[in-house]
Protein backbone atom coordinates (compact mmCIF):
# COMPACT_ATOMS: atom_id res chain seq x y z
CA UNK A 1 0.00 0.00 0.00
CA UNK A 2 1.24 3.43 -0.92
CA UNK A 3 2.36 5.60 1.75
CA UNK A 4 4.15 9.07 2.19
CA UNK A 5 7.18 9.38 4.51
CA UNK A 6 7.99 11.86 7.11
CA UNK A 7 11.77 12.64 7.40
CA UNK A 8 11.45 10.92 11.39
CA UNK A 9 10.66 7.48 9.45
CA UNK A 10 13.25 7.74 6.77
CA UNK A 11 15.94 8.98 9.35
CA UNK A 12 14.78 5.55 11.49
CA UNK A 13 15.36 2.92 9.12
CA UNK A 14 18.73 4.99 7.65
CA UNK A 15 19.63 4.44 11.80
CA UNK A 16 18.60 1.28 12.05
CA UNK A 17 16.25 2.65 15.41
CA UNK A 18 13.18 0.80 16.62
CA UNK A 19 10.57 0.53 13.58
CA UNK A 20 12.65 0.35 11.25
CA UNK A 21 11.28 -3.08 9.86
CA UNK A 22 7.99 -1.21 9.52
CA UNK A 23 9.80 1.47 7.39
CA UNK A 24 11.75 -0.89 5.09
CA UNK A 25 8.28 -2.91 3.99
CA UNK A 26 7.08 -0.25 2.76
CA UNK A 27 9.42 1.04 0.47
CA UNK A 28 8.72 0.36 -3.25
CA UNK A 29 5.36 1.84 -2.31
CA UNK A 30 6.79 4.73 -0.56
CA UNK A 31 7.07 8.60 -1.33
CA UNK A 32 8.21 11.79 0.33
CA UNK A 33 7.88 15.49 -0.54
CA UNK A 34 11.05 17.01 -1.18
CA UNK A 35 10.39 18.96 1.43
CA UNK A 36 11.17 16.16 3.74
CA UNK A 37 14.12 14.78 1.59
CA UNK A 38 15.65 17.92 2.38
CA UNK A 39 15.04 17.88 6.01
CA UNK A 40 16.72 14.28 6.13
CA UNK A 41 19.23 14.96 3.79
CA UNK A 42 19.91 18.05 5.99
CA UNK A 43 19.74 15.39 9.07
CA UNK A 44 22.67 13.54 7.56
CA UNK A 45 25.26 16.17 6.81
CA UNK A 46 24.73 17.53 10.32
CA UNK A 47 25.43 14.15 11.35
CA UNK A 48 29.04 14.10 9.76
CA UNK A 49 28.39 12.90 6.12
CA UNK A 50 29.40 15.43 2.85
CA UNK A 51 26.15 16.17 0.71
CA UNK A 52 26.89 13.79 -2.02
CA UNK A 53 27.01 10.65 0.44
CA UNK A 54 23.67 11.66 1.99
CA UNK A 55 22.10 11.76 -1.60
CA UNK A 56 23.87 8.54 -2.28
CA UNK A 57 22.04 7.10 0.59
CA UNK A 58 19.11 8.39 0.29
CA UNK A 59 18.86 7.06 -3.71
CA UNK A 60 20.03 3.37 -2.25
CA UNK A 61 16.68 3.39 -1.12
CA UNK A 62 13.11 2.80 -3.13
CA UNK A 63 11.48 5.73 -2.40
CA UNK A 64 9.73 8.47 -4.52
CA UNK A 65 10.75 11.48 -3.92
CA UNK A 66 7.84 14.01 -5.06
CA UNK A 67 7.86 18.18 -5.54
CA UNK A 68 5.09 19.58 -4.18
CA UNK A 69 2.20 22.60 -5.61
CA UNK A 70 0.91 25.50 -4.37
CA UNK A 71 -2.59 23.34 -3.44
CA UNK A 72 0.07 20.97 -0.84
CA UNK A 73 1.24 24.14 0.13
CA UNK A 74 -1.20 25.82 0.74
CA UNK A 75 -2.16 22.69 2.79
CA UNK A 76 0.56 22.78 4.63
CA UNK A 77 -0.53 26.25 5.79
CA UNK A 78 -4.03 25.26 6.68
CA UNK A 79 -2.71 22.60 8.66
CA UNK A 80 -0.64 25.38 11.03
CA UNK A 81 -3.70 26.08 13.10
CA UNK A 82 -4.50 22.70 13.98
CA UNK A 83 -0.86 21.33 14.58
CA UNK A 84 0.78 24.24 16.37
CA UNK A 85 -0.16 23.00 19.62
CA UNK A 86 1.33 19.77 18.92
CA UNK A 87 4.47 20.97 17.79
CA UNK A 88 4.62 20.42 14.13
CA UNK A 89 7.46 21.80 12.21
CA UNK A 90 6.98 22.74 8.27
CA UNK A 91 8.09 19.87 7.05
CA UNK A 92 5.75 18.08 9.42
CA UNK A 93 2.50 19.77 7.76
CA UNK A 94 3.92 19.28 4.36
CA UNK A 95 4.21 15.80 4.73
CA UNK A 96 0.59 15.29 6.12
CA UNK A 97 -0.51 17.87 3.56
CA UNK A 98 0.85 15.62 0.81
CA UNK A 99 -0.64 12.54 2.29
CA UNK A 100 -3.69 13.73 2.46
CA UNK A 101 -3.59 15.32 -1.03
CA UNK A 102 -2.85 11.58 -2.04
CA UNK A 103 -5.72 10.01 0.25
CA UNK A 104 -2.81 7.96 1.34
CA UNK A 105 -1.26 7.34 5.51
CA UNK A 106 1.60 9.59 6.44
CA UNK A 107 4.26 7.26 8.36
CA UNK A 108 6.03 8.68 11.34
CA UNK A 109 8.05 8.18 14.48
CA UNK A 110 6.07 11.52 16.25
CA UNK A 111 3.28 10.66 18.66
CA UNK A 112 1.83 14.03 17.96
CA UNK A 113 0.70 13.31 14.79
CA UNK A 114 -2.26 10.97 16.47
CA UNK A 115 -4.09 13.71 18.24
CA UNK A 116 -4.35 15.78 14.56
CA UNK A 117 -4.53 13.10 12.42
CA UNK A 118 -8.38 12.87 12.02
CA UNK A 119 -9.20 16.71 12.50
CA UNK A 120 -6.63 17.00 9.64
CA UNK A 121 -8.02 14.19 7.13
CA UNK A 122 -5.15 12.34 7.23
CA UNK A 123 -4.29 8.66 7.98
CA UNK A 124 -1.36 8.63 10.05
CA UNK A 125 0.78 5.26 11.15
CA UNK A 126 2.95 5.32 13.88
CA UNK A 127 6.07 3.12 12.74
CA UNK A 128 7.41 2.70 16.66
Amino acid sequence: MACVLDASAVLCLLFSEKGAEKVEARLGDASISVVNYTEVLSKLVDRGLNAEEAIRDLSDLDITVLPVGQEVAEEAARLLSLSKEAGLSLGDRFCLALARSLDVPALTTDRAWKDIAKPAGVKVELVR
